[in-house]
């Protein structure tokens, strides 16, 4: 029974990596992507911040399966020297930012440090890459909720995997037509390569589309007499990777959060990292001059320093590798960069476009190709819609896809995710 996935960033990645650990025959899942290069988009260039418990009501659920899984892989695989699995300590450093859960902030250019529940008591816990004119943050979590990674290094890990086990990917190449059998039923697709042309079918049962912001119109050219919208959209987005001489601290003895073998599992799901690992940071912050929400997170063991948050109306491009910076923009959070790390204070390490999928709703589509009414595609799943939480819900969002497609109990309550 073949499992095609149209999509190979770290949404359909991670559903092919847990189907490939499941009774599906890793040799039978097909991973599809039209992008000469992999994770050239969201996947690869999203901010990689993790958390358990920012979620609205209907992605709470996932939310926690998903950080669970992160720790639970990292600690296996050594993701800290892998693919940079860190505790984070997330901060506010904007009055204007507050607690409460708000679906719409990304609509609105707000931060998504207000999705968060609460924010936690002030101690000394600071960033060392702050510049020092600016006040103490406040502390939102202080990392038993909250982690970071580099989500391009996760991504190629989970594909490394997956590759080892067997699983076959298509790429570039596009899907281009499906076939049913007298029954009604998903018998194959069509595959174009379109770097030699060549066209042949996959005989399949199954098929996944997480194409990110490109899933609807993957959708539309598969099922194109089909009544279903697939109601997912593209908000791009600007960013920096930067260079801190701050970061990481001088002299600190890092000991890797996945080999420590003091960490415990608590009860809530709160890491229990020892306070010798130095954690990053996330800072969650406005900007009133380029009247923007920006977001800055350091990675380790790398020391990077993330910066990002200006959102606009960029028009989505055939491909990922096709996408086109603004300079305006970048000058922008350049402009902010100095304002919070100081001036001469950091070095542009690259500069990046990225498109994440969105829905309307707020919310990440998880679920059959079917409404509730009933209008749909049997045999197809949705996996896309995620928004700035594509990496931290990306593991759980695999889990519980591999799930609903091999018609077990889902480690999850999806319901609010459903078309």
């Amino acid at each position: 029974m073949a499992t095609v996935i149209i999509g190979a960033g770290i949404i359909g990645t991670s559903t092919a990596y847990y189907l490939s650990q499941s009774d599906t025959s890793p040799s039978s899942i097909h991973l599809v992507d039209s992008s000469p290069q992999l994770f050239a988009s969201a996947s690869g260039y999203a901010a990689g911040f993790l958390a358990r418990d920012w979620y609205s009501p209907p992605s709470a659920s996932l939310g926690r399966l998903s950080f669970d899984l992160h720790k639970k892989l990292a600690k296996e695989h050594d993701g800290y020297e892998k693919w940079g699995y860190s505790r984070s300590t997330a901060t506010s450093l904007a009055e204007t930012i507050g607690g409460g859960e708000d679906e719409d902030w990304l609509g609105e250019g707000a931060s998504r440090a207000k999705a968060a529940k609460r924010i936690a008591e002030n101690d000394d816990t600071r960033p060392v890459w702050l510049a020092p004119r600016h006040g103490k943050p406040d502390i939102i979590d202080k990392g038993d909720g909250t982690a970071q990674v580099d989500p391009y290094e996760l991504c190629q890990f989970l594909w490394s995997e997956c590759k080892s086990r067997g699983v076959k990917l298509h790429q570039p190449a596009k899907a281009t037509s499906v076939t049913r059998n007298s029954t009604g039923a998903l018998s194959a697709i069509h595959i174009k390569s379109t770097d030699t042309s060549e066209d042949y079918d996959i005989p399949c049962t199954r098929l996944i589309l997480a194409a990110g912001a490109w899933t609807s119109q993957v959708f539309k050219t598969l099922f194109p007499t089909s009544k279903l919208e697939i109601p997912v959209s593209s908000l791009a987005g600007h960013s920096l990777l930067l260079r801190s001489p701050h970061w990481p601290p001088p002299n600190t003895n890092i000991i890797p959060p996945s080999t420590n073998t003091t960490i415990n599992a608590q009860p809530n799901g709160s890491q229990n990292i020892p306070d010798t690992q130095p954690h990053c940071h996330a800072l969650f912050t406005s900007d009133p001059i380029a009247s923007y929400a920006p977001e800055l997170f350091a990675r380790l063991p790398s020391g990077h320093i993330y910066i990002a948050g200006l959102n606009g109306p960029y028009p989505l491009p055939n491909l990922p590798t096709e996408s086109v910076i603004d300079p305006a923009a970048i000058e922008t959070l350049k402009g902010t960069a100095e304002r919070l790390l100081g001036k001469g204070q950091f070095e542009v390490e690259r500069e990046a476009l990225c498109f994440r999928p969105v829905t309307g709703r707020g919310v990440p589509i998880v679920g059959p190709a079917r409404d509730k009414g009933g209008e749909g595609e049997e045999g197809v799943w949705v996996a896309a819609g995620h928004g700035p939480w594509g990496i931290s819900l990306s593991l759980g969002t695999g889990c519980v896809v591999a799930e609903m497609v091999e018609g077990r109990e889902v480690s999850a309550e999806l319901k609010g995710l459903r078309l």
